[in-house]
C-alpha cells in the first residue's frame, strides 16, 4: 500500500496554471495544511540573474498561490532568504515574483532583516545527524517560521554537491543563517536534520516542483536547460525528490540525504511506496541527467567534498579568508559566465522555447 502521494502532470505554458490548480489538488493540498495557520511562501532564488531552469517560475508562484487560495488558504506570505552569492531583492524584481505578489496582495518578509524576524536557539526533539556538531554553540532558526504552514517551489534540477536539487534542499535557505556554509561537507544530513526540524515547527507541509525547463549539468546555477512539460507536488518532501530525482536518471538509494530521511521515517523514498497521480506515465521517464561542475562549484567540490583540503576548510571558511571565495564566486559567476555564456542561453531561451516566451509576456 502507497504511503505517500506525489502528482505528476505535463503542462503547456496555455494550461500551466489551471494544470497547477489541479496539481495541489490532486496531491491532497487541503489535508497537508493547516487552515488555522497563516502559510509562508518559500520560493526558491538560486540566482537573482534570469536563467532557465534554476529558480521558481512566475507560472509557478502564481499557479500555486491559485491553488492555495482554492483549498482555502487565503492568509499567505512569502519569506525570502539571503545567501552569500544571492540577493533576493534583485531576485525578486528581475525574476518576475513581484508583479505576482502584489496581485494577490502577499506581503513579503525576508529571514535576514531583524524588522521581520529574528533568529533564536531550537533544540530538535529528533535526534540530529550534523547540526549539533557543526554549530555545538546552539542551533537557530527563525521564529517567524514556527507555527506556520509552509509551501516550497523548487525545480527540476541538478546541484554539484548534492547531485540533485529540490524540496529538501528548498528548506536549506530558509532554516539557516548566514553560515550555512559551514554545513557543505555534510549537507546530505544537514538537509535531513532540517527536514526533521521542519516537521517539527510547521503545522503543515506541501511542495510544487517545476520542469517545464529544467536544469542539467552543473547546478545550481549554471545549468543545461531542457523543456521537459511537467510539473509536480506533493506534501511528502521526500518523496517529491524521490520522484524527480528518478525521473532525471537518479537512483534514490544513492542520493543520502533521501535515503537516510526515508531511514529515520521522515518520509518516503522508495518509489514502491509512492502513489504516482495524473499523468502516471510521466514518472518513468529517465532524462538521463549528467552532473558536472563550473569553475567555482569545482573549487568547492575540493575544498568540502574530494580532496584532503576539506580538512582546512575552518582556516578557509571561518574566517575572513571566506571573503575571498565569496567575491570569486560572485565575480566569477555574475560578471564572467553571466555576461558570456549565459545571457546568449536567455536570449534563445526567451526566442526559441514556448516556456521562455511565456516569461518575457509576464509583468515586470
Amino acid at each position: 500500500m502507497a504511503k505517500a502521494t506525489v502528482a505528476i502532470l505535463r503542462t503547456k505554458p496555455e494550461t500551466v496554471l489551471d494544470n497547477y490548480r489541479k496539481l495541489c489538488e490532486l496531491a491532497g493540498i487541503k489535508k497537508a495544511l493547516d487552515s488555522s495557520a497563516p502559510t509562508i511562501l518559500k520560493d526558491n532564488i538560486t540566482w537573482h540573474n534570469v536563467f532557465p531552469g534554476v529558480n521558481t517560475t512566475p507560472w509557478q508562484l502564481e499557479g500555486t498561490i491559485l491553488g492555495i487560495k482554492d483549498a482555502g488558504y487565503n492568509d499567505l506570505v512569502a519569506v525570502h532568504n539571503h545567501t552569500v552569492v544571492t540577493i533576493p531583492e534583485k531576485g525578486e524584481k528581475d525574476l518576475k515574483f513581484k508583479p505576482v505578489y502584489n496581485r494577490f496582495n502577499i506581503p513579503v518578509r525576508f529571514n535576514f532583516k531583524k524588522v521581520d524576524m529574528s533568529w533564536v536557539k531550537y533544540k530538535p526533539k529528533f535526534k540530529t545527524l550534523a547540526l549539533h556538531k557543526i554549530f555545538p554553540e546552539g542551533i537557530r532558526i527563525p521564529d517567524y517560521f514556527q507555527g506556520k504552514n509552509i509551501v516550497h517551489m523548487p525545480t527540476v534540477k541538478t546541484h554539484s554537491y548534492t547531485t540533485y536539487t529540490g524540496a529538501l534542499k528548498n528548506a536549506f535557505g530558509g532554516l539557516l543563517n548566514y553560515h550555512r556554509h559551514y554545513t557543505h561537507t555534510w549537507i546530505h544530513e544537514t538537509l535531513v536534520d532540517l527536514l526533521a526540524i521542519g516537521k517539527e515547527i510547521h503545522t503543515g507541509m506541501f511542495a510544487t516542483m517545476d520542469g517545464t525547463t529544467a536544469g542539467s549539468g552543473p547546478g545550481p546555477r549554471t545549468v543545461l536547460p531542457h523543456d521537459k512539460n511537467i510539473i509536480l507536488a506533493s506534501s511528502d518532501q521526500v518523496a517529491i525528490d524521490s520522484v524527480a530525482a528518478r525521473i532525471m536518471g537518479f537512483d534514490w538509494r544513492k542520493l543520502p540525504c533521501i535515503a537516510l530521511a526515508h531511514e529515520h521515517n521522515l518520509g518516503i523514498g522508495d518509489p514502491s511506496e509512492i502513489e504516482i497521480v495524473g499523468d502516471t506515465d510521466a514518472a518513468n521517464e529517465n532524462w538521463q541527467f549528467k552532473v558536472g561542475v563550473n569553475l567555482a562549484t569545482g573549487t568547492g567540490r575540493l575544498l568540502w567534498h574530494d580532496s584532503p583540503l576539506k580538512h582546512l576548510q575552518n582556516l578557509f571558511f571561518h574566517t575572513p579568508i571566506v571573503n575571498i571565495f565569496i567575491f570569486a564566486s560572485e565575480y566569477y559567476h555574475d560578471k564572467i559566465w553571466y555576461k558570456y555564456k549565459g545571457l546568449p542561453v536567455v536570449r534563445k531561451w526567451e526566442h526559441e522555447s514556448p516556456w521562455g516566451q511565456l516569461f518575457a509576456k509576464y509583468p515586470e
